[in-house]
This record gives C-alpha cells, sequence and structure tokens, in this order.
C-alpha cells in the first residue's frame, strides 16, 4: 500500500524505474550477470576519466583557498548520499538515484560558475555552453574508454534523467521551453537527440527528480558551511533569514556556549534533515494523490512530483537569495571570479586563434574545419580542465597569468 511507504520500506513502489525493464542502450551490449544496468553505469561514471577531475574542480573556492572547502567532487559524493536517501524513503530506484547525482555535474567548467559563464559568453556565436547539456556531451562522445564505441554508452534512464533532471526541455511540438524557451536547445542535446529519443516533452524518471533536488539541498547547505567557514559572513547574520533563524533558535536553545565549529556543523545538519523531510513528506502526499502506476505515470504527470512543499520552497529560495548576496557577490569572491574569467577568456581566444597549440590528440582532424567544429573542440577541452590545468595552461600560454591568492 502507498500509506504504508517510510524510511524502512524496502520493496520498490510500482512507479520507480524497474533495471530488468531497461529501455536499454545506445550501444548494444551483454547483460552483466551480477550488476543491474543501472549498477553498471554508476560504475562507469566513477571509473571515468571526468568523474577523477571533479576532485579540482570549483565549487566556489577555487583549489588554493584551502583543503576543506567543497570541490565538485565532494558536492557530487554529498549529492549521491542525499539522493540515496530520498530513493530509499519514496521506494525508488536506489542505484539510479545514486547514477543520477554521481554525474549530474560532469560537464562542469574549471572555476564554477564563473567559468561556465564565461564559457557560454565564449561560445554564444556557436550555440552557447551548458553545463546539463555539457555532462551529456560527456557520457556520449568525450570519453574514450572502450573498444567499440565513444562515451560511456549509458542505459537510456540514466541518459534521460541526467539531461532533464530539472523537467522537460520541450512541448509536445518539440518546441524548447524553459529557460531554453524562443532559443534552441543546446548543441549537445540537439545532436544527441538524432541519435536516440530521450523523450525530451515529459518529466523525468522520479530518480532524476530526486537526483536534482539533493542537488539543491546540498548546495544549500555546503555553501552556508563554506561561507560561515570562510568568514565571508557571520552566524549572527543569517539571522536575517526565517528558516535559518529558527535553526540557530534551536541549536543555541539545546547547546548554549557552543564553540564556533560545532555551532556551524549542527546548523548545517539540521538545515540538510529539515528539507529532506519536507521533500519526502510532500512528495509521499503527491504520490498518494497521484496514485501513479508505473513509472511513466511520473512523466506524465504534468509536474514536479519529488521536491519541496510549497513552504519550503520559499524558505529555500530565501536561503539562495542570503547566499547570493552575502557569498557569491562577496567582494572577496568577485575578485577572484574576475581573474579566473580572465584565463578562461584567454584561453579560448589563443586556442582558436592557433589551434595548433592545442594537445595534439585535440587538434587532430581540425585542419581546415570551420570556426563552429573549432570552438567546439576547444570548448569541449577547455570544459574538461580542472583548475590547476587551466592555469598552468595560461601559464604555458602567456607571460602575466594572474596570482589568484
Amino acid at each position: 500500500m502507498m500509506t504504508s511507504l517510510g524510511y524502512g520500506a524496502q520493496e520498490r513502489a510500482v512507479y520507480s524505474e524497474d533495471p530488468a525493464a531497461s529501455r536499454g542502450r545506445l550501444h548494444r551490449e551483454p547483460e552483466s550477470p551480477t550488476r543491474t544496468p543501472f549498477q553498471r553505469d554508476r560504475d562507469r561514471i566513477i571509473h571515468s576519466t571526468a568523474f577523477r577531475r571533479l576532485k579540482h574542480k570549483t565549487q566556489v573556492f577555487v583549489y588554493h583557498e584551502g583543503d576543506h572547502y567543497r570541490t565538485r567532487l565532494t558536492h557530487t559524493i554529498e549529492v549521491s548520499q542525499i539522493a540515496r536517501s530520498l530513493a530509499r524513503a519514496l521506494r525508488l530506484d536506489e542505484d539510479l538515484a545514486e547514477c543520477l547525482a554521481l554525474a549530474h555535474d560532469l560537464g562542469h567548467t574549471p572555476f564554477g560558475h564563473e567559468g561556465e559563464d564565461v564559457m557560454h559568453e565564449c561560445m554564444a556565436p556557436y550555440g552557447g555552453f551548458d553545463h546539463n547539456a555539457q555532462s551529456l556531451r560527456v557520457v556520449t562522445a568525450l570519453e574514450h574508454r572502450y573498444a567499440e564505441f565513444d562515451g560511456l554508452n549509458l542505459s537510456w534512464e540514466t541518459l534521460e534523467g541526467l539531461v532533464k533532471h530539472n523537467g522537460p526541455l520541450t512541448d509536445a511540438a518539440g518546441r524548447p521551453v524553459g529557460k531554453f524557451a524562443g532559443t534552441v536547445l543546446p548543441y549537445a542535446v540537439r545532436t544527441y537527440a538524432e541519435r536516440q529519443d530521450l523523450r525530451l516533452d515529459t518529466w523525468p524518471s522520479a530518480e532524476a527528480q530526486a537526483a536534482a533536488i539533493a542537488d539543491d539541498i546540498a548546495y544549500d547547505a555546503h555553501d552556508l558551511d563554506d561561507g560561515l567557514r570562510a568568514r565571508l559572513f557571520r552566524i549572527e547574520e543569517i539571522r536575517d533569514v526565517p528558516f535559518l533563524r529558527s535553526i540557530l533558535e534551536e541549536v543555541d536553545g539545546r547547546y548554549p556556549g557552543l564553540e564556533e565549529q560545532r555551532r556551524i556543523h549542527e546548523i548545517v545538519r539540521r538545515s540538510i534533515t529539515r528539507m529532506v523531510e519536507d521533500v519526502i513528506a510532500n512528495s509521499l502526499r503527491g504520490l498518494i494523490e497521484l496514485a501513479p502506476k508505473c513509472a511513466d505515470d511520473i512523466r506524465s504527470a504534468g509536474r514536479c512530483m519529488v521536491g519541496f512543499s510549497e513552504g519550503m520552497a520559499h524558505a529555500e529560495k530565501e536561503v539562495k537569495t542570503f547566499l547570493f548576496s552575502h557569498m557569491y557577490r562577496h567582494a572577496d569572491v568577485l575578485a577572484v571570479r574576475k581573474l579566473v574569467a580572465r584565463i578562461v577568456r584567454e584561453l579560448f581566444a589563443r586556442y582558436m586563434e592557433r589551434p595548433e597549440e592545442l594537445p595534439r590528440e585535440w587538434r587532430q582532424g581540425l585542419d581546415g574545419a570551420d570556426k563552429a567544429r573549432r570552438a567546439r573542440r576547444v570548448c569541449d577541452f577547455i570544459a574538461g580542465m580542472t583548475d590547476r590545468y587551466a592555469i598552468e595552461e595560461h601559464r604555458r600560454l602567456f607571460d602575466d597569468t594572474p596570482e589568484l591568492g
């Protein structure tokens, strides 16, 4: 019975993705005798080159600023933990939820969102840049590991969840919707859609939705943690946010005089708990109302089925607004962002002007290529860089690399 869903439930719900009924892979392969398709996808992602690079890709702080701040890799691990917790409580396929969480940031550039913004600016004449679309490109084209195909040849369910975990990308007529309304879909999505139909006009699986909301929860919590520890803002300043004020009052009431490091941790972990529990309770209510009979009922529900309640969505938005003004727009952070933007912008221009300065494997096949093809190759190369490698490449090519610290 759906009303019996809860933290201890083990049997997969009828609306979860069944690995035994997977739509398969673009390139047919023998099934594994020991792993489900989603477990196999997870393993391929973890062993990929792009996943390892996440260790040296920035969230907010550039790598040299401290060993205790989050990187893309530590963020990804935190997202996967929350995604599995949500999937377990909602009786979804935990392996697929984890798989999507592990893959969701593979397409991010070096230097966090500043790197993505600059890459989009540089690629504007050639279709722009979107990190979600780039993640799809990584797992379908840029990983060169297997003898019989490019990419990782992941299952349909993983690719679908990766490309549209935030919702439909088109309407039923194929017109872009959401943030792409009035424009065109990103290059990687358009080109892959010619090879395999990922049903871009529907919502994704409940597992993909769980991974997406887990990303939001992890982002808020760890940016709050990192911002406080970096002293970009003080604990007392978070009283301006009602959600955080109530948590702070709870912590201080129970542990008066608690040392700052423990106080911060208590605030952060309670934030995660409240958000996770809200998602579970709200999603269960919606699922009981919808009464889905299969995974495709989630796709055709016409709305997100795994997410915050209205009240928590408002509270979470206030947390993001606070972090934007006190952390992402902090003078110290903006100063570094300006410098790393210069690094990415100058690397792109240099490789476009002199593609012979690309590594040999990246310049192969570019002789006689038009600017659009050259730009896509340069974009793929830079997007795959770690922060450290981007700085090293800039030093190799230029005499005045900015000092970030």
